[in-house]
């Protein structure tokens, strides 16, 4: 019995010593996973807080724009507000940022039944210092260049130098600073898949030219733009029509310079009211003795007011010279009211009136009449897919039909 119950005792005493190794371990273990755990988690919350600075840090030094929405485009804008707009901010010297745009249409009209890339372009930036950058972009038109058409050319490549907080000087290839798409016309900005047609023979967009400009800001509501570049070259081959006069700045002759003002007033929220002069004293560059110097005027509203948008457009050149009178060519005119309404963020629907004509007084039916209606999906705020109809008529001849197409910028 005495033998039996230190069996018993060892027997239990060997039990409870394996329970509290076995306790013990198990404790140990769970430590030891808690402790991973916790570990783990530390790791993690470090990466975080390293992803987050570094996050900040791009925002302050312009790597991520965060006031970018579409309706701003990538807007070369007149004051420092858009110009931060355009970089995200005057940071870090050194920053560069990179961004494009480009669009697809599907054309079928009475003319035209094509498919075409019809434009892909290239950003680049680059923030030398707080007050010293540059911004450039390459275009590709048509998909390709061949001797059917196609471009591969600078649409912008110019330096930017800040005078004041309100003020900048800028030098290289510029925009003309005339209408409302010449400056920002990125897919998302606008409704319809082409470009209107005023804002293409008479503005005419995409304009761009080679000299330098002074823009900036006063009285709070009130912008400005002085510029002097190269100028239109037209001839008589292509009746002095002014879109046929762009060089794009390929070995442009400065024999006379064009000299730019705008003003653009914005002193109530969703109003914009804008004018721009441009004088050039020969259009032909001297290279046509029947024609001489040539003024054009341009001006423009804005409304906004929730959904609804309303856009108008006037613009008109007179041309001196004999060459350009006898073809009637010595006025070269335009306008357009566009009102629009957004259902939602996502979509809009919108309709054109548009009437342009390059021979005023020709004396022949030489006027373009065209309407537009149509509607725009924007899946995301920098991606668009559009489809509209056109009925236009070319003196007397109609080119009626739809459109479809896509466009980005970022």
């Amino acid at each position: 019995m005495h033998t039996c119950k230190l069996l018993k005792t060892g027997l239990k005493a060997s039990l409870a010593s394996a329970l509290l190794l076995a306790s013990g371990a198990a404790i140990s273990a769970d430590t030891d996973s808690l402790q991973q755990q916790l570990d783990a988690l530390k790791s993690e919350n470090k990466l975080i807080m390293q992803r987050l600075e570094a996050t900040a840090d791009m925002i302050e030094s312009g790597g991520i724009d965060t006031n970018t929405s579409q309706s701003q485009g990538h807007e070369h804008g007149v004051d420092k507000t858009l110009r931060d707009k355009t970089f995200g901010g005057h940071g870090a010297k050194g920053n560069t940022t990179i961004g494009g745009y480009g669009e697809m249409h599907y054309t079928n009209t009475d003319s035209t039944n094509n498919i075409d890339l019809h434009r892909f372009i290239l950003f680049m930036g680059h923030e030398f210092s707080d007050k010293i950058r540059f911004w450039s972009e390459l275009e590709v038109e048509n998909a390709k260049v061949d001797a059917d058409g196609g471009e591969v050319a600078m649409e912008q490549a110019f330096l930017e130098f800040d005078i004041s907080d309100e003020t900048a000087l800028r030098a290289g290839i510029i925009l003309v600073p005339v209408g409302l798409i010449n400056e920002t016309h990125e897919p998302p900005t606008f409704y319809g898949v082409e470009r209107n047609n005023v804002e293409k023979y008479i503005i005419p967009t995409t304009w761009r030219e080679g000299g330098v400009s002074l823009t900036g800001r006063f009285a709070d509501s009130f912008s400005y733009d002085l510029a002097m570049h190269s100028g239109l070259q037209i001839s008589s081959g292509d009746s002095y029509a002014v879109r046929g006069g762009r060089n794009n700045v390929r070995k442009a002759s400065m024999q006379d310079p064009a000299y730019t003002a705008r003003l653009k007033w914005t002193g109530i929220a969703g109003v914009e009211l804008g004018a721009a002069l441009q004088y050039q004293r020969d259009i032909t560059q001297s290279t046509d003795t029947a024609a001489g110097s040539a003024t054009l005027l341009e001006s423009h509203a804005v409304w906004q007011t929730g959904p609804f948008a309303l856009r108008a457009l006037y613009a008109s050149w007179n041309l001196d010279g004999n060459g350009p009178k006898n073809v009637g060519a010595d006025e070269q005119s335009g306008w357009y009211v566009e009102p629009a309404y957004k259902f939602t963020p996502k979509w809009g629907v919108y309709a054109r009136q548009s009437s342009w004509d390059n021979q005023v007084n020709s004396g022949s039916d030489t006027q373009r009449n065209q309407t537009d209606f149509g509607v725009s999906y924007w899946p995301h705020e920098d991606v668009v897919v559009k489809a509209n109809y056109q009925l236009l008529d070319k003196a007397g001849t109609n080119d009626d039909g739809f459109l479809l197409g896509v466009g980005y910028q970022f």
